[in-house]
């Protein structure tokens, strides 16, 4: 994938050509097209929704209200760590607003946006499925729960630090990997509450 790399161009766009034809120029398999786009390069640019759109005999506009619906789906490249906050109403009632805005504050950037130098996308999403856990973050791939800003903090710093992002390996409160002998893979030993 070509994170942070801006693709347009007549390669990008035979690229998405070949995509769209790989599907027969059927319009219900707009949605794999986006998919295909977005693991390849990290974004579907603008210049692809009239490519797309001419492919599968649909409107731009309809091409972009698709890409707009959907939160996964992005016109410009994302950082090379996605940090996203789950707005839901379990992690707004214990702290995410609050999450949120110091996330803004120590990333330097507002919400959708991605730092300048490429390494953290800032972003939201209304429910990460960790509920009892909240406030709730993902970062990269994986998710955290009981998360503060100084936890937060940690992991960004984390995801800085490593091409991909934070730690695979479960992490407790304060960010670090379990000492040996700590419990099994994502489990603490109280009430068998998850270690994210």
């Amino acid at each position: 994938m070509t994170h942070g790399v801006v693709v347009s161009g007549s390669g990008y766009e035979e690229r998405v050509r070949s995509v769209v034809a790989a599907h027969g120029g059927d319009p219900a398999a707009l949605l794999p097209i986006l998919h295909t786009l977005m693991a390849e390069f990290g974004h579907v640019d603008p210049a692809a929704i009239g490519v797309i759109a001419e492919g599968l005999n649909l409107s731009r506009a309809e091409i972009h209200g698709v890409i707009s619906f959907y939160r996964d789906f992005r016109t410009t490249p994302a950082g090379v760590t996605t940090v996203r906050i789950c707005r839901g109403e379990a992690c707004q009632s214990v702290g995410a607003d609050q999450l949120v805005e110091h996330a803004r504050i120590s990333i330097g950037v507002d919400v959708g946006q991605t730092t300048a130098d490429g390494s953290v996308t800032l972003d939201q999403v209304f429910c990460l499925g960790n509920c009892a856990l909240g406030p709730s973050a993902q970062i990269g791939s994986a998710v955290y729960g009981r998360v503060d800003g100084a936890r937060l903090d940690g992991l960004v710093t984390s995801a800085r630090q490593r091409p991909g992002g934070p730690p695979a390996a479960p992490v407790d409160g304060a960010g670090t990997a379990p000492a040996a002998g700590a419990p099994a893979a994502g489990r603490s030993d109280r009430d068998g509450e998850e270690a994210r």
